[in-house]
């Protein structure tokens, strides 16, 4: 389990949320290795590649609710590559989760652009929440 600051870290989602008009509800975290995630990837999305984050949705009217599997060998490696920090990559991929459950979409044209931007403006008030 990465080390996480559990309350403050909620609180942030929270706010995040709040600011797409949403409650949150129910969400699960699964921290696996690159070979797990790659296998729920493929089993539930078809997709045989591996990835930082899957996030399933589970939302009701205004309330978030899901689980977020994130790949911690993938967020070590994407640390790296971008020169990031752990911690900083590791927030900025359970972000990128909750965005998708706002309704915050990367795949079509213009959508990465959107969700780069909404990640930017939710770490940029991850500070406020100490997380």
């Amino acid at each position: 389990m990465p080390a996480i600051k559990k309350r403050a870290t909620n609180a942030w989602i929270k706010a995040v949320a709040a600011t797409y008009k949403r409650k949150v509800g129910e969400i699960g975290y699964m921290f696996v290795n690159d070979e797990k995630i790659l296998e729920v990837n493929n089993e539930y999305l078809g997709h045989n590649y591996y990835t930082d984050v899957i996030t399933f949705d589970y939302d009701e009217g205004d309330i978030i609710s899901g689980d977020i599997v994130i790949s911690l060998d993938t967020v070590r490696s994407n640390a790296e590559l971008f020169g990031k920090s752990y911690d900083d990559e590791l927030h900025r991929v359970i972000i990128h989760g909750i965005l998708h459950l706002c309704g915050i979409n990367d795949k079509g044209p213009g959508e990465r652009e959107l969700m780069e931007a909404a990640e930017n403006r939710a770490l940029a008030l991850r500070e406020q929440y100490g997380a």
